[in-house]
């Protein structure tokens, strides 16, 4: 009997994937890594642990709560908040997984014994016939999670089992229905588990540690001044809706100049991009590509992306130039671009630097 450790978030994915693996057979261990606390001491929910520990109890399996609430204000927080002060739009999902879930979760199936670890993700392991392992899309294109998972690491995925990956999340929750799971119909999180009320500017203006920008100017592509912006930590690339300026005609947020303390606004057709570079790059289902080697992939530059054509040329140590066969709107400096083959498997990606 293998034994496996499954990330318990408290919601309805995590418990029907300790119910699935305790059915295959697996000795089950649920663990809640406890990753966020607000100032009134309410759970994020990414680690709901009344929730999680009843499943449990339910499922008549071990379980525990590590506490992870330092590395996680370290290595997510922190760099979340610098981000939008640098005027860049992070992605802390993506570190999340590599950085805290799965280092988390291996951490503690070393300490127990454990064969495994699993998630609720939408998304499947592969192991493909080179030997390395990667992610692929989930059989429900809607819930597929494999854009948050490009930066896992080759023995983080080999001890990893994700049942999910062919299930719709009706039938998830069917099943949890059907065993009687008490979080069967508990609401989906749809937003950043840490900000947890209010907007990401609320949540940077509190935790920030050092100087707040403040209001500067909207200029156009050439420099000249349209009006006065609130802070840059208020918008991201590509916004149209509560810029709080009104020029007559549509207007979108194409770069924001965090020295400058400039928010340029543009038509939409001037959001679109051919070419982007790409930095942090991983690679999973190849080995690191060659300096000039070109691969062609199927490139997602957001999580709801339906992906566009193009070649990813290997730049240096850790980046690529990327080249699109059709423009892509929007591409957000910080946003992950994730590599897929004709097969829907992860090639690789990268966090978007500039574009074009």
């Amino acid at each position: 009997m293998k034994k496996v450790i499954v990330g318990m978030s408290g919601g309805v994915d995590s418990a029907v994937t300790a119910y699935l693996l305790k059915a295959m057979g697996y000795e089950v261990i649920g663990v809640t890594l406890r990753t966020w606390l607000t100032a009134d001491g309410r759970e994020s929910r990414c680690c709901e642990i009344d929730d999680a520990q009843e499943v449990a109890r339910q499922l008549e399996m071990p379980y525990y709560a590590v506490n992870c609430l330092s590395d996680f204000r370290r290595e997510i927080v922190t760099p979340f908040v610098d981000g939008y002060l640098q005027g860049v739009t992070p992605n802390p999902c993506v570190v999340c997984n590599r950085r805290i879930k799965w280092e988390g979760l291996l951490h503690a199936a070393q300490v127990m014994g454990a064969d495994y670890v699993a998630t609720g993700h939408y998304a499947s392991v592969v192991r493909l016939p080179n030997g390395r392992y990667t992610v692929q899309k989930a059989r429900s294109a809607r819930k597929d999670q494999t854009y948050m998972l490009w930066q896992l690491t080759q023995e983080q995925l080999s001890r990893t089992l994700m049942p999910l990956g062919q299930l719709t999340k009706d039938e998830v929750r069917s099943i949890a229905e059907r065993v009687g799971l008490a979080v069967a119909q508990k609401p989906d999180s749809q937003e950043i588990c840490f900000v947890t009320d209010g907007s990401y500017a609320d949540f940077i203006e509190a935790s920030a540690e050092e100087y707040v920008p403040q209001p500067g100017c909207f200029v156009d592509e050439e420099g000249h001044i349209l009006g006065t912006h609130k802070g840059i930590i208020h918008y991201t690339v590509g916004q149209r809706k509560g810029l709080g300026i009104a020029l007559g005609v549509p207007a979108y947020v194409k770069e924001i100049n965090a020295a400058a303390n400039e928010v340029v606004l543009s038509s939409e057709e001037a959001l679109y991009r051919t070419e982007l570079d790409c930095r942090d790059l991983r690679f999973l289902s190849i080995p690191d590509p060659a300096p000039g080697e070109r691969v062609r992939a199927k490139i997602k530059i957001r999580y709801h992306d339906g992906g566009t054509v193009g070649t990813v040329e290997r730049t240096g140590d850790d980046t690529a130039h990327v080249v699109f066969e059709m423009p892509v709107r929007a591409p957000a400096p910080g946003q992950s671009a994730v590599f897929y083959d004709e097969a829907d498997r992860v090639i690789g990606g990268g966090v978007i630097a500039v574009s074009s």
